[in-house]
């Protein structure tokens, strides 16, 4: 036999073979993973840049890279054995100013997910469980807890260093291109969250695309890294945003229970407002401010702002 035959059986017999036991998933380790979300928890200085890299689409000019950051805080708002909920506030340190910002969900084999189905719809989808065994679901919600994106994966504990990484995802335009383009409407996107010395990481390997109200893609224009960096820091005032949380909580709650019950219909939910989500969010940060102050919004304040902008979705 000639050294190119044997070399031919050599790479078959290596495709056909069994994984070995370094090849197989590790096994879960649920105490690790959720030390590792709870790990992000903190006071942080945090650094956002987007590069387009690959384009996709005839003529296509690639955008010029975004850097912006910000101070913001992460607060544990659940934490139960197979579910914790961080709430991001932005604190702007020369003002004081606050913001409330993205929150993040994550549910150990969860059973079902809600998805972006398509323009300013989202519909609940259930689970195989190859994809969600061993599995955490994060769900990402918008600064009015209005859904943005879920993604579901293991973590991965080798060498010392836990990171997560999601299945590949349809989230929205994203609010940093809001008001800068209207050339494409959807990103098909992969997360990643790595735990670091002094902080933790997110990365994002997104793709700009065209989608139609059906949730049917029409191309694609670009590929775009995204990197978020979060470093610890004990330097900066974080009061006000413990004292705007600790005076809201109990809002945001109320406001959380309503997103959850539309998008439990069986069909799903529809934004009626714009795409960049203000006439909503505006109403009800305005009530989060009367509660701040200590005035009472009552629970039909909150369901004539979700009665005129959220509406069952269409059958699909």
């Amino acid at each position: 036999m000639n050294k190119h035959a044997t070399l031919l059986l050599l790479t078959v017999a290596a495709s056909t073979a069994p994984l070995r036991a370094q090849d197989a998933p590790a096994p879960v380790d649920l105490d690790a993973d959720r030390k590792a979300i709870l790990a992000m928890q903190g006071e942080y200085t945090v650094d956002f840049a987007f590069d387009e890299t690959v384009l996709l689409a005839p003529g296509y000019e690639r955008a010029k890279p975004q850097r912006s950051g910000g101070d913001e805080v992460v607060i544990v708002v659940e934490d139960s054995p197979r579910r914790i909920v961080l709430q991001h506030i932005l604190v702007e340190q020369k003002s004081g100013h606050v913001t409330k910002h993205w929150r993040q969900d994550w549910t150990f084999e969860a059973p079902r997910r809600w998805e972006f189905a398509a323009d300013q719809t989202w519909r609940m989808r259930k689970l195989p469980a190859g994809l969600t065994t061993g599995a955490w679901t994060q769900c990402v919600y918008e600064v009015s807890d209005a859904p943005r994106y879920c993604g579901t994966g293991r973590w991965n504990h080798r060498y010392g260093v836990a990171t997560w990484t999601s299945d590949r995802t349809w989230r929205p335009l994203p609010r940093r291109e809001y008001t800068r383009r209207d050339d494409y409407n959807a990103m098909n996107v992969e997360n990643r969250h790595t735990i670091v010395p002094g902080g933790w990481t997110h990365e994002q390997d997104n793709t700009k695309t065209v989608r139609r109200a059906d949730g049917s893609t029409m191309r694609t224009l670009a590929r775009e890294t995204g990197f978020n960096d979060y470093r610890r820091t004990e330097a900066l005032d974080f009061r006000p945003a413990y004292d705007y949380w600790n005076a809201t909580r109990d809002y945001w709650a109320r406001v959380r229970a309503r997103w959850d019950a539309a998008l439990a219909h069986p069909d799903g939910l529809r934004l009626k407002t714009d795409v960049d989500g203000m006439a909503m969010i505006m109403p009800l940060f305005t009530q989060a401010g009367e509660v701040q102050a200590g005035r009472t919004v009552g629970d039909t304040q909150i369901d004539a702002v979700f009665a005129r902008w959220v509406e069952p979705a269409t059958a699909p």
